[in-house]
């Protein structure tokens, strides 16, 4: 593991354990139709993810939710595992998976354009649009 805090968890059968550094302790939550498809509601996710170990590999289905992303569950019990971008390195790493209690920052919301109207959070967090997150990432 690279430098930061360390984070392990499991799916829900056991097939597939997790472990992550984090840089900083930061909870975004993204609103996209994608994500609220794939979990039933917004993906609450760590973003500073700089490490990811995956042990059980051959127990992870990978799927290509976009040209640009994919998402992986584990193929026994249907954990959602990762959210990942098919160039570089970055993981979003649903907080509920590695959750041991730990003092998280809800600090973000992306594709907040998505969000429906029949929920809101009430943390004062950083409001990105998903044009702001495409204009976000392709400056980087």
């Amino acid at each position: 593991m690279k430098d930061g805090m360390s984070a392990r968890g499991s799916c829900l059968c056991g097939a597939v354990k997790v472990a992550v550094a984090v840089n900083k302790q930061n909870v975004g939550a993204c609103h996209c139709d994608m994500c609220r498809t794939w979990g039933g509601g917004p993906l609450l996710a760590l973003e500073s993810v700089s490490d990811v170990e995956i042990e059980g590999e051959e127990n992870v289905t990978v799927y290509a939710s976009s040209d640009w992303a994919e998402r992986g569950f584990c193929r026994r019990c249907g954990t959602h595992l990762f959210y990942r971008l098919k160039a570089g390195d970055h993981y979003a790493i649903p907080v509920g998976l590695v959750d041991g209690g730990e003092a998280w920052n809800f600090d973000s919301q992306i594709f907040i354009d998505q969000k429906p109207e029949y929920y809101r959070f009430a943390n004062e967090t950083h409001n990105m649009t998903g044009q702001e997150v495409f204009d976000a990432y392709q400056g980087s």
